[in-house]
């Protein structure tokens, strides 16, 4: 079935504003409150949101075999999980539909204040549920500054590294969606010099640049995805900031990785892009070596050209921008980590989050978390108002960003914004 909704000469009767992460080439997915109290599943276009729940009651989606309220639940799970034939039907279905040249819903004025809505008139929620979450660790620069840090600069990558797309499981319950709020969390450190741990807030509260993967219903359980297809159940990508507290996690990672410092808070983009709008922008992954074991193999362009940048700003005042990556730097692909994942049988679902792992490019301008930018708090990064930072403070915002553009479209996120509240006054 082709994939009609990517033509780039397509121009929609909604307006859209230069530059914007949302064409009609874009249409991603996600859920939304409407000004009328409504949960729904839409789509955006420019600064345009659309009630895909409406569109369905309505009949737009006609002659497209979905349960009769697929898109008017409070999560994508089930549409995720009726697979990329659906996917590609509706989304092209929606391409037609907003296509400038079709008047069925543009010269439909009652219909369209049923349908449209200003996205200042709409509170996102999280677009799915996320019944697991996987953390990787694929970019062998972030890992590379990492080891240089803590380890022999020498042997900064531990020994599996180059052979396995490292990961851990993470928690999904403390995922939330741009704009919710975090706050600084407490427990144990090890002060330098010290030899007795504290507890009080964690000091040392960073960011991570990173992108995650959705996916629909992948395998049965004791059956492994191969990698050459592992792409068929990858939905789509949000943006993704997993907050880590590293003062906390370096006290706690030791025997078993990271606990509390990381499952305090994760936030991500609203909307899910999906791979289909991202076609247009792959390219080829960094070379492999040594060459991975054969479940692991892939030929072909598995990465993709996603500008990604962070900024920091802070309470009243003006936003710095503090990072500029991309995730065609990843060493590890999405599908070399699902077919990871699951080559020991372990079940993969619909809705199910994989993270990239830190996103850190080959100079120090495009470091993906204040630990690299600051190297381990060495450096002060100065902020346009004046003041510095080595990590992030009390009531700061940071703000994630990520676009895809050729010469003829532009494929974005939107952005991942939180700010971070100060902790808790815990008393025992």
């Amino acid at each position: 079935m082709s994939n009609i909704a990517n033509d780039p000469k397509r121009t929609s009767w909604i307006h859209v504003p230069h530059n914007s992460d949302f064409p009609i080439q874009n249409i991603p997915f996600g859920v939304f409150i409407t000004k009328n109290d409504d949960i729904t599943i839409g789509t955006r276009i420019g600064d345009t949101a659309i009630d895909m729940g409406a569109l369905q009651r309505l009949g737009y989606f006609k002659g497209i075999e979905l349960t009769d309220d697929m898109f008017m639940q409070d999560t994508l799970n089930d549409f995720i999980s009726d697979g990329k034939k659906t996917w590609r039907l509706v989304r092209n279905r929606l391409a037609e539909l907003f296509d400038q040249n079709n008047p069925l819903l543009r010269d439909n004025e009652k219909e369209r204040e049923i349908i449209l809505f200003e996205m200042s008139e709409i509170e996102m929620l999280l677009p799915v549920q996320i019944g697991d979450y996987t953390d990787f660790y694929s970019s062998k620069e972030h890992a590379t500054n990492v080891g240089m840090m803590f380890r022999d600069p020498e042997n900064a990558l531990l020994p599996n590294w180059l052979h396995i797309p490292v990961g851990y499981h993470g928690r999904s319950s403390t995922i939330v969606p741009s704009g919710v709020p975090v706050r600084r969390p407490n427990g144990q450190t090890l002060p330098a010099g010290e030899t007795n741990p504290v507890f009080g807030p964690s000091r040392l509260v960073d960011f991570e640049l990173e992108t995650a993967f959705i996916t629909t219903d992948a395998n049965l359980m004791g059956e492994p995805i191969p990698v050459n297809e592992a792409e068929d159940y990858i939905f789509g990508m949000v943006l993704f900031n997993d907050w880590s507290a590293r003062d906390i996690q370096k006290w706690e990672y030791v025997p078993l990785g990271p606990f509390l410092a990381k499952n305090f808070a994760s936030s991500i983009s609203p909307w899910i892009v999906t791979m289909d709008a991202l076609e247009p922008f792959r390219v080829k992954g960094p070379e492999q070596s040594p060459t991975p074991f054969p479940y692991l193999q892939q030929t072909g362009n598995h990465s993709f050209d996603i500008n990604l940048q962070v900024g920091i700003q802070p309470e009243n005042g003006v936003e710095t921008i503090v990072s500029k990556s991309n995730f065609k730097y990843m060493y590890w692909s999405m599908a070399q980590q699902l077919a990871h994942h699951t080559v020991n049988g372990c079940r993969v679902n619909s809705g199910d989050m994989m993270g990239s792992g830190t996103i850190s490019g080959p100079t120090p301008d495009s470091y993906g978390s204040m630990l690299e930018l600051s190297w381990g708090g060495k450096n002060t990064i100065p902020m346009k108002d004046g003041s510095e930072r080595k990590f992030i403070n009390d009531n700061d915002t940071v703000i994630i960003k990520g676009f895809c553009k050729n010469s003829e479209v532009r494929i974005g996120f939107g952005e991942c914004s939180s700010k971070l509240l100060p902790a808790l006054e815990l008393k025992f």
